[in-house]
């Protein structure tokens, strides 16, 4: 009869290693060098597959600082980017013609001051000897003040017109990979347009479940992230599958589903919005649990060696914590030898 979560029966778990409390009943005390393994009951936390998509933590924008004529353009979509990388250029042509006029009142203050500089030399020496009196002397110290002043002005605007070029290349705002590229060289646009959006290095997994499973998640459990492709959809061994964590379970359902995002190591070649298989936990069920060294492959079987000599063939299932899962071939009681 087929068991219900209601109606849990005893499971199946091969002694020898620590599951739900079973106890172990072989030649050696440690699992790992065990020769032989009895049948014991336990449980263990079932899993269903969803799919989940690559997602980025943060999306943003490096967008232009400045107006003008986008003249270089460096990335394209898929691009990889650091933080601070120069993406493009943006060149206003008003500002060489501005610049090169503030040049001019440049040059032209500094013959101010250079007149203003000999007049004051000269007043100096006419009030020493009483030529002039001291309104004269402060005049052409006045004179030489807005003369400096006047100097220092015209070079801080030139500086500013500097920085504004400068301010010409957009910038990578962080590290990571270009999604959408806005503009085309010879392009027009304005002080804060967006340039090109970016995905952030941080990638998560984003999964949708149906909302009867919102009662079986929370934030740090454990999920199974199968390997990159669709067509691992039973693996057997450990290697088949990656760890992931649950992040944060989102408090809101929407048509009928819970989002959750999932941190996994290793996304940052995955494309974003990739559908990976991923296995959550559901609460628990029965199974046997057997450890992947009694376990062996023959003529694309999978089979197990009773204590008699006997082969068995079994079915493998997911990979549970210990060993494999194994759906039929087994029964309590059952003792199993090393191959």
């Amino acid at each position: 009869m087929q068991p219900t979560i209601k109606s849990l029966i005893p499971v199946l778990v091969l002694t020898g290693f620590a599951l739900s409390g079973g106890t172990a009943r072989s030649q050696d005390t440690s699992a790992d060098n065990a020769t032989t393994f009895t049948v014991d009951a336990g449980q263990v936390e079932d899993r269903k597959s969803v799919f989940a998509t690559v997602e980025s933590v943060d999306v943003v924008s490096a967008r232009a600082r400045i107006g003008g004529t986008v003249t270089e353009l460096l990335v394209d979509e898929g691009s990889p980017v650091e933080a601070g990388q120069k993406v493009a250029r943006v060149v206003d042509e008003k500002l060489a013609l501005q610049v090169k006029s503030v040049e001019a009142q440049i040059q032209s203050f500094v013959s101010q001051k250079e007149l203003a500089t000999t007049a004051l030399a000269r007043a100096e020496k006419l009030y020493a000897t009483g030529a002039i009196p001291k309104a004269r002397l402060d005049e052409a110290r006045t004179n030489m003040d807005v003369a400096d002043r006047s100097l220092a002005s015209a070079r801080a605007e030139r500086q500013v017109l500097q920085q504004t070029r400068i301010e010409g290349d957009v910038l990578s705002p962080a590290s990571g990979r270009v999604l959408t590229v806005l503009v085309r060289k010879g392009s027009v646009v304005l002080p804060g347009e967006p340039v090109a959006t970016l995905a952030a290095e941080a990638y998560i997994l984003r999964m949708q479940l149906p909302e009867r499973h919102a009662m079986f998640i929370e934030k740090g459990d454990e999920v199974q992230v199968a390997q990159r492709g669709l067509g691992a959809l039973t693996p057997t061994s450990g290697g088949d599958l990656r760890r992931g964590v649950i992040r944060q379970v989102y408090p809101e359902i929407k048509q009928g589903r819970v989002s959750a995002d999932v941190e996994v190591e290793g996304l940052g070649d995955f494309f974003v919005g990739e559908r990976i298989r991923v296995w959550i936990g559901t609460g628990p069920r029965p199974a046997i649990v057997v450890p992947e060294g009694f376990l062996y492959s023959r003529y694309n079987l999978t089979f197990a060696k009773l204590i008699d000599g006997r082969e068995v063939v079994v079915q493998p299932g997911l990979p549970q914590t210990g060993g494999v899962e194994v759906l039929s071939g087994l029964e309590p009681g059952d003792v199993l030898a090393r191959p």
